[in-house]
Parts: C-alpha cells; sequence; structure tokens
C-alpha cells in the first residue's frame, strides 16, 4: 500500500511540475530533465509513469479536461446537479443546490467566475488551456470549445426561461463572452490581472443589463 501511495504521489509531482513549465515555456522548450528535477524524481521514475513528454501532456490536458467539467457542472437545463471543484479535490454541488434554484444568468456568472478563480489557482488547469492554443502541439482535448459550448448551453437555457432581455439571440451573446472570456484567459498568461474577479466584475457590469430585462436576474457582475 505504501509504495502504491508513493507512486500515485510521484505522479502527481510529475504532473504539477510538467504543468508548471509548459505554462511558462511551453510545451516545445520544456525539457524532460527540468520536469524531473522539479518534480524532485529520477528519469526513470519519469518514464515509468510517462513514457514521453507527449504522454505527460495528454494526461495533463485529460485532467485539466476533468477539472473544467467540475466548474461547469452539466448541461445547463439537464437533471443533475451542478458540480463545484476545487484544484485536485473535487467535490459535488450541495445537495439542497439544484438546476431549478438556480438563476440561469446567474450561474453563468457564478460559472464564470469560478473558472477564473481557478485558472489562478490551479496551473494544471491553466496549461491545459495554455497546450491547446500550442502550435506544435496536436491537442486531443478542446478545453476552449468545451467551455464554448457549456456557455451556448447556458445561453440558449436562459433564453427558453425566458431570462434574456427582448430581442436578445443567444448566439449573439455566446459570441461576445465566449471571445471575451477566452481572451481574458490568453491575455492573463502573460497579465495575471486579466484574470482577475475585479476586471472580470467590470466585464459583466457592462454586459448584464443588455442581458437580461430590466429588473430581473442579477444586475451586477456579483
Amino acid at each position: 500500500m505504501a509504495k502504491q501511495e508513493r507512486a500515485v504521489r510521484t505522479r502527481e509531482a510529475l504532473l504539477r511540475s510538467a504543468a508548471e513549465i509548459f505554462d511558462t515555456d511551453g510545451f516545445v522548450s520544456a525539457s524532460l530533465s527540468a520536469i524531473c528535477n522539479r518534480a524532485g524524481v529520477s528519469s526513470g521514475a519519469l518514464h515509468f509513469h510517462f513514457a514521453s513528454k507527449g504522454a505527460l501532456a495528454d494526461a495533463i490536458e485529460q485532467a485539466a479536461e476533468q477539472r473544467l467539467r467540475l466548474i461547469t457542472g452539466p448541461e445547463p437545463g439537464g437533471d443533475e446537479r451542478y458540480g463545484i471543484g476545487r484544484p485536485g479535490t473535487p467535490e459535488a454541488a450541495p445537495p439542497e443546490t439544484s438546476p431549478a434554484d438556480v438563476d440561469p444568468i446567474q450561474n453563468l456568472v457564478d460559472t464564470s467566475r469560478r473558472l477564473f478563480d481557478q485558472l489562478n489557482n490551479d496551473v494544471v488547469l491553466r496549461a491545459g488551456f495554455t497546450l491547446g492554443c500550442e502550435p506544435s502541439w496536436q491537442s486531443r482535448v478542446d478545453l476552449h470549445g468545451q467551455w464554448r459550448d457549456w456557455i451556448e448551453s447556458a445561453l440558449r437555457h436562459a433564453s427558453d426561461l425566458g431570462a434574456l432581455a427582448d430581442g436578445t439571440k443567444p448566439e449573439d451573446v455566446v459570441t461576445v463572452v465566449a471571445a471575451s472570456t477566452v481572451g481574458f484567459e490568453a491575455l492573463g498568461r502573460k497579465d495575471p490581472a486579466w484574470l482577475s474577479q475585479e476586471r472580470l466584475g467590470q466585464f459583466w457590469q457592462f454586459m448584464l443589463p443588455r442581458l437580461v430585462p430590466p429588473g430581473t436576474g442579477p444586475q451586477k457582475g456579483t
């Protein structure tokens, strides 16, 4: 059992070290020796868990995909409960919280806040998004596309419930929200201020009066 636990810790250390280096240096510049040194393990230990640098990148993207799904929860309007996760410690939503209890636009705002919070604090999630933009790496996971699809589901659900302002088309709002939040994520790789809750709040303060009927839904980006 102790050997098994040690193997799990070694694998997690390698994933985190690789994520940190991919996030700052990119896939091409990252070296296996640097990853081993940062993780404090031998090259033999690395190759026991991962056959190549590509295998490490694959594992990071898969882990990031799971974390994104925990942040967004199931498709809005579905029967499952919304999920909320913290880096490395997935948790289910409180039993009293269900889709029927959540304002669809407030859920969109809250989910974007959770995403930004995790991008700031979870290097594996952040590296997963970074790898998706690497021209030299063929990603098997499209995190940006999954986030955009979830936004579309959230807005179509809001439209079905009559929670959007008259004349507001879900497809138009998807373009603005997806492009803006993904843009913040890209800019945040060099300037963390773009991933701050304050910056996101400014975006929602601008968007919400145009998105929801007057006097309904969240009126501020909080």
